[in-house]
C-alpha cells in the first residue's frame, strides 16, 4: 500500500494537477482533500486540455475512484458544470464519490464574498469571490450545509430557505444591498440535487476498504503552502489547509499512513491575488515568464504574479509539510534567460531573517539573490536526466539542497509526456 499526498510548496498553481494526472496512472483512489473551486488544476493529456476545478485529476483513469473528501466546500453549479464538461469529452464519472460531510458553498456565499472584497476598499484581500471564506465560516460557526443533507430533498430545501433567510438580513442590515432571490435559488437547487445525488456517500468506508487491501492512494491539494490559514501569509490566504497535515483531515486518514508527502515546485515563483511576494518582478522578465508561461490563472483567468525562485518559502514548506520528494514543473520557461536570479533568504531591517515572517512584516523584506547562468536552449524535448544541461541540473540540485529532499519528476511543458523521473 502507499499513500502519497500532493502539495504545492509554494502560493499555488505549481502544477500539481499535471503530477496528480500522470501519478494516478498507478492509483487506485484519488482524494481532493481541502478547498473548493477558487482554483483550477490544469491537466493536459491524451482527452485534451482541461481545468479542474473540484474533480480529482484522476478522473481520466476509468480504473481510479475518485472523492470530493470532506474537507472541500463545492460549489454545485460550478461542480455540474465540470461533470458536464467531462461527460462532453467522453469521460466518465461513474468513480466519482462526494463525502455526504463536504460542505456546500451555495450562492449567497459568493454575493457575500464580493460585498465583502467590495467593503474593505484599498485593503481587499484578491479574493476570487467564489464564496470560499464565507463557506468556511458557515461550516466553522456550524450554520454550514453538508453535501448529504441533499438526499433529504424536503428538510434540505427548509435548512437552505432559513439560511438565505438568515443571509438576507444580514445583506440589509450591514451593506444595504440587493437582497437574494430565494425562490430562484431554491429552483436551482432543484437540477443540483438531481445531478449530484447518486455521487454522495460516506466515502469513508470505501478509503479505508483501500487502505485494507493495499491500494494506492494520491491525496490531492489546492494552493500551496503560502495560502495556508494558519501558516501561510494571512489575512491574505486561502480558508483551509492545503499542507500534508490537511491532508490527513480532509480526507479521513490517520496521520501515519501518509507515508509520501511530495512537494510540487515550480520552477519560478507565481502568485494569484493580494498580499507579499517578495520576489516578484514588475519588469520585462517578469511579463516574460508570465507570457511564455502562459501563466493566468485557470479558474479566473487572472493574471499570475511572477518572480524569481524563493528557496526561503521552499525551506518553510518542507518544514511544514515533511517532504519526502519533489516534483520540478515548469522548468522549460526558464530557457531563453541567459542570467537566472535565485533568493536564497530575506533581509528584515538589515538583518537576516530566519524562518518566515508574518505578512505584515514580509511585505518589508529584501531577498537576498544569488546569480547563477541560464541554459539558454531549448528543454521541452528532453526527458531524461542526464539529456537536461549542466546549468538547468545545477538549478535542480539548488532546489533538492533547499527542501532537504531528491526531486523524484522533472516537467519541460505540459502535456503528460514531458514530465520524467529523475534517475
Amino acid at each position: 500500500m502507499s499513500v502519497r499526498a500532493i502539495v504545492g510548496a509554494q502560493w499555488g498553481d505549481e502544477g500539481k494537477g499535471k503530477i496528480v494526472d500522470l501519478l494516478a496512472q498507478d492509483a487506485d483512489v484519488v482524494v481532493r482533500f481541502q478547498g473548493g473551486a477558487n482554483a483550477g488544476h490544469t491537466v493536459v493529456n491524451s482527452y485534451g486540455k482541461f481545468a479542474l476545478h473540484l474533480i480529482p485529476c484522476g478522473i481520466f483513469n476509468p480504473k481510479v475512484t475518485n472523492i470530493i473528501g470532506t474537507g472541500t466546500v463545492v460549489d454545485p453549479a460550478g461542480l455540474v458544470a465540470e461533470i458536464a464538461q467531462l461527460h462532453q469529452a467522453g469521460i466518465s464519472t461513474e468513480q466519482l464519490k462526494i463525502s455526504n460531510r463536504a460542505h456546500l458553498s451555495i450562492p449567497l456565499y459568493g454575493y457575500l464574498d464580493r460585498l465583502l472584497e467590495l467593503a474593505r476598499g484599498n485593503a481587499a484581500q484578491g479574493s476570487t469571490l467564489r464564496g470560499i471564506a464565507p463557506a468556511y465560516a458557515a461550516k466553522s460557526l456550524r450554520v454550514g450545509l453538508q453535501m448529504g443533507s441533499l438526499l433529504n430533498k424536503d428538510r434540505f430545501m427548509q435548512s437552505l430557505r432559513d439560511t438565505l433567510i438568515s443571509g438576507n438580513q444580514l445583506i440589509e442590515a450591514v451593506f444595504k444591498e440587493k437582497e437574494i432571490d430565494i425562490n430562484a435559488t431554491l429552483l436551482e437547487f432543484e437540477e443540483y440535487i438531481r445531478v449530484l445525488s447518486p455521487y454522495i456517500c460516506d466515502t469513508l468506508p470505501i478509503l479505508h476498504q483501500a487502505v485494507k487491501e493495499g491500494k494506492n492512494i494520491l491525496l490531492e491539494g489546492q494552493l500551496g503552502v503560502m495560502r495556508d490559514l494558519d501558516w501561510g501569509i494571512y489575512p491574505y490566504s486561502t480558508s483551509s489547509n492545503p499542507t500534508s497535515g490537511g491532508a490527513a483531515s480532509g480526507s479521513g486518514l490517520p496521520p501515519h499512513l501518509i507515508r509520501n508527502v511530495t512537494g510540487i515546485v515550480k520552477a519560478f515563483s507565481t502568485a494569484v491575488g493580494a498580499g507579499p511576494f517578495p520576489t516578484e518582478l514588475k519588469d520585462d522578465v517578469g511579463s516574460y515568464l508570465r507570457d511564455f508561461g502562459e501563466e493566468f490563472g485557470a479558474t479566473t483567468g487572472r493574471p499570475r504574479r511572477c518572480g524569481w525562485l524563493d528557496l526561503n518559502a521552499l525551506r518553510y514548506a518542507a518544514q511544514l509539510n515533511g517532504f519526502t520528494d519533489v516534483a520540478i514543473t515548469k522548468l522549460d520557461t526558464l530557457d531563453q534567460l541567459e542570467h537566472l536570479k535565485v533568493c536564497t533568504h530575506y533581509k528584515l531591517d538589515g538583518q537576516i531573517v530566519k524562518g518566515m515572517p508574518l505578512a505584515e512584516d514580509l511585505e518589508r523584506v529584501e531577498p537576498v539573490y544569488v546569480e547563477m547562468p541560464g541554459w539558454n536552449c531549448n528543454t521541452q524535448h528532453v526527458r531524461s536526466w542526464q539529456d537536461l544541461p549542466t546549468e538547468a541540473k545545477a538549478y535542480v540540485e539548488l532546489i533538492e539542497e533547499a527542501c532537504g529532499v531528491k526531486a523524484s519528476w522533472l516537467s519541460v511543458g505540459p502535456s503528460r509526456e514531458a514530465t520524467f523521473r529523475r534517475s
